[in-house]
């Protein structure tokens, strides 16, 4: 009886329910973080330059617009990313829902635990990512 209950949980063709519901609470928690990081990120961007001075000479004022722009254009690609990545924990809850979350999509095997845990928008095990390169 022991050695089946081994066998069995070696060959798991998906997670428990349990196990999904601890997935979906992970992911929620992100999904709050990610957006107030989002909103902080927004706001940053809708704020005026606060570093700006009028009495600046010309030559200074040049830099500090190249600079206030560069750093506009960062905070926007941070803020992108960020969007992207709320998409991918928002598909993530889909796939808990449908119960094939943790199984990877080009091996068909379940991804390890540590690694949903550790990065749970993924898709694929670290054995299929691997062959990527």
């Amino acid at each position: 009886m022991g050695y089946m209950e081994i066998n069995t949980a070696t060959h798991k063709t998906r997670y428990s329910d349990a196990e999904l519901e601890e997935f979906k609470n992970l992911i929620l928690n992100k999904i709050v973080i990610a957006k107030e990081e989002l909103e902080s990120l927004s706001a940053s961007l809708q704020s005026a330059n606060p570093n700006g001075t009028d009495d600046t000479g010309g030559a200074y004022q040049t830099l500090e617009d190249g600079a206030a722009t560069l750093e506009k254009e960062s905070i926007h690609q941070l803020a992108g990313r960020q969007k992207k990545f709320i998409e991918q924990l928002d598909a993530a809850l889909v796939r808990i829902a449908n119960k094939t979350y943790g199984i990877c999509r080009s091996t068909g095997k379940l991804i390890q635990k540590e690694r949903l845990m550790a990065v749970p928008h993924t898709t694929q095990s670290m054995e299929a990512k691997m062959k990527q390169y």
